[in-house]
């Protein structure tokens, strides 16, 4: 499907990127490039996940390397924080902080395999 927009990550390792996005996040494989990038997509989300050899990863003309990390990161709302986050915890999945709350809900970090953060958010009420 075309898009209007995509997000990029980039990430050290596709398959490994792919396998945690798909199988522990709900996504869905879109397009395998392999191992250049693969998109995966959540709802209206494409997420492109673009390793070392694809053209995301190519150095820049000042010699800067693009590298995965970072605090921009997409946010995913979710049901039930609590089990969704005991469940990551018990796959390894490592978490940047402790669950908070504001007025809008509930929120916490976590790293895919590359370092990228992806917040999952439980809205309030």
């Amino acid at each position: 499907m075309d898009r209007d927009f995509t997000i990029r990550y980039l990430v050290d390792d596709v398959a490994a990127a792919a396998a945690f996005y798909t199988g522990q996040l709900g996504f869905a494989l879109d397009l395998d490039r392999s191992p250049a990038f693969v998109q995966v997509t959540r709802g209206q989300l494409a997420l492109q996940l673009s390793g070392p050899t694809s053209s995301a990863g190519q150095p820049m003309p000042d010699g800067r390397i693009p590298r995965p990390g970072g605090w921009n990161r997409i946010q995913l709302a979710v049901e039930d924080l609590d089990a969704i986050v005991d469940r990551l915890k018990a796959a390894g999945v490592i978490f940047r902080n402790e669950i908070v709350a504001g007025r809008g809900g509930r929120q916490i970090l976590l790293d895919d395999p590359a370092g990228n953060p992806i917040g999952l958010y439980e809205r309030a009420g």
